[in-house]
């Protein structure tokens, strides 16, 4: 077992058995209903050059105090300080800690000091491994949609079990590819499934209706963290998200319709609401573009591996037929930035972080009687690009002209897992050279699919494992993740998508060119 290895151990059993490790003692003493409380555990993300971000919460207005050291026994900690953590966040905070060695275990303690009195909290302990600068072996994990369909904390089954079969494969960090909450998906106290078995929920007043206000949305993701195992899984895996189309509600563009559920009718509102929680949880690098709130970004991760982690929601235009000329999806600033990190990227692999599928049919209702509406790229048409899929056809062409190699495209979404193979001998639109998109997901939540395949540029469907019915519960164990994992020496990249239990149900190895 490794020295970081070892260090991990320790660390959870010191969170475990609520210990203080050597080293460290509270500003002042003092009994523990005085003392803030860290309600939500801790996370890491967005790790870049010598950088990582943590993310913790409090319970009242407080200081978040991250001291991190490369030995679990903190004897040279270094400390940071994060702003005050108020109601105006949630009381969410967040410090970037610089300085980082590269590849080097970065253990780190958490605590809050109380705004008036100064009184610490007791810590919280978590840890990572910081970017590498020379080729190595890499392994992250990533999957999509959590506690989607009412299906949330099922205490009988051990909870989210899924994030603990994620953590055990140890990987370095780990891509939420979107439905991070299920904000227009109440939580009910029990379901029946489709065998008749009863799924028991652990439930809270945030979960109890759709989110509309700000605190509903900011109290779905409260809702999450309430889960062990995806505590325990945050505090020892460094995350990237990106949020799809659950953190508003199902399937939203501008031309939105929202149900009768809604007081609002409003979309634009609840987007904004809904941004802004997702922003105070994420453990992510917050952004001065788009007034503060933009998503997409890159995270190199080494000489090995960059991360293009992309916004398919928030520039597209209104859902519709999804033909004739070109639509927005991606939009022309994301795109362009797209293209041009990509040409400039020196990494051997190149990693799309999508959180929609390419080549699939997402359904999203009827335009007019006959007239298929779509919520992603594809318009069910096999025929030349059309709509949104000019975009994709701008890309595609774009890399092959400037010789752009190695990428991948990792998605989630569609609630089952999958391979498609892209080649232009099968595809109407055929500039572009021979690609990947490998699809995870949920991570916990009803199962559904297969999708129907668009043969516009050329898929195929090289594995697909989904449920015979449609929303089958996670008892049925169709609940997936996806691991990659890059050879530091030969360079190759081999993907595995695995079931709830960590069980591998499909592998392929990809040779760099």
């Amino acid at each position: 077992m490794s020295e970081f290895d070892l260090g991990r151990r320790r660390v959870i059993q010191a969170v475990g058995a609520g210990l203080l490790l050597p080293g460290l003692a509270p500003a002042v003493i003092a009994s523990v209903k005085d003392r803030p409380q860290l309600t939500d555990g801790v996370q890491s993300g967005d790790l870049l050059g010598d950088r990582a971000m943590i993310w913790s919460r409090s319970d009242r207005a407080a200081r978040m105090v991250v001291e991190w050291d490369t030995r679990s026994l903190f004897s040279n900690p270094r400390r940071f300080v994060s702003p005050l953590a108020d109601a105006g966040t949630d009381f969410t905070a967040r410090v970037e800690l610089t300085g980082l060695p590269a590849d080097q275990a970065i253990f780190y303690r958490v605590t809050f000091e109380d705004a008036q009195s100064g009184v610490a909290s007791e810590p919280w302990f978590g840890h990572l491994r910081s970017v590498p600068s020379a080729r190595r072996n890499i392994r992250f994990v990533w999957s999509g949609d959590t506690v989607g369909q009412g299906f949330g904390i099922n205490p009988d089954i051990g909870g989210m079990r899924i994030y603990e079969a994620m953590r055990l494969r140890l990987p370095d960090f780990f891509i939420h590819s979107g439905d991070t909450i299920y904000a227009d998906g109440p939580v009910p106290v029990q379901l029946t499934t489709e065998s008749g078995r009863v799924w028991r929920n652990i439930t809270s007043e945030a979960k109890s209706k759709v989110a509309e206000t700000l605190d509903e949305y900011r109290g779905n993701y409260r809702y999450n963290l309430m889960d062990e195992n995806v505590r325990r899984f945050n505090a020892e895996v460094p995350q990237i998200w990106q949020w799809d189309d659950h953190e508003v509600v199902n399937n939203w563009s501008p031309g939105k319709q929202l149900d009768d559920r809604y007081k609002s009718k409003d979309i634009h509102s609840l987007v904004g609401r809904a941004r802004q929680a997702w922003l105070e949880y994420a453990p992510m690098r917050l952004q001065s573009a788009d007034g503060g709130g933009r998503i997409y970004r890159k995270l190199s991760y080494g000489p090995m591996l960059d991360v293009f982690v992309l916004d398919m929601r928030s520039y597209r235009g209104a859902n519709d037929d999804n033909l004739g000329a070109a639509k927005p999806f991606l939009g022309r600033e994301q795109l362009d930035w797209l293209k041009r990190e990509l040409k400039g990227s020196q990494a051997q692999w190149k990693v799309i972080a999508a959180d929609m599928p390419i080549g699939l049919g997402v359904p999203d209702g009827e335009v007019s009687p006959g007239v298929a509406r779509w919520e992603a790229v594809a318009n069910g048409d096999p025929g030349p690009a059309q709509g949104r899929e000019l975009e994709i056809a701008e890309l595609l062409g774009f890399l092959r002209a400037q010789q752009v190699r190695n990428f991948v495209w990792l998605t989630a979404d569609v609630h089952y897992c999958a391979a498609h193979h892209y080649h232009p001998d099968r595809a109407a639109f055929q500039d572009f050279e021979p690609f990947w998109e490998f699809v995870a997901g949920p991570l916990n939540a009803g199962s559904f699919g297969p999708n129907a395949l668009d043969k516009t540029f050329g898929p195929e469907v090289v594995f697909q494992k989904a449920p015979a019915a449609q929303n089958t519960s996670p008892f049925a164990g169709f609940q997936f993740f996806g691991e990659v994992n890059i050879d530091g020496q030969s360079g190759e990249l081999s993907v595995v998508l695995r079931d709830l239990d960590g069980v591998g149900v499909f592998e392929r190895t990809l040779q760099p060119v």
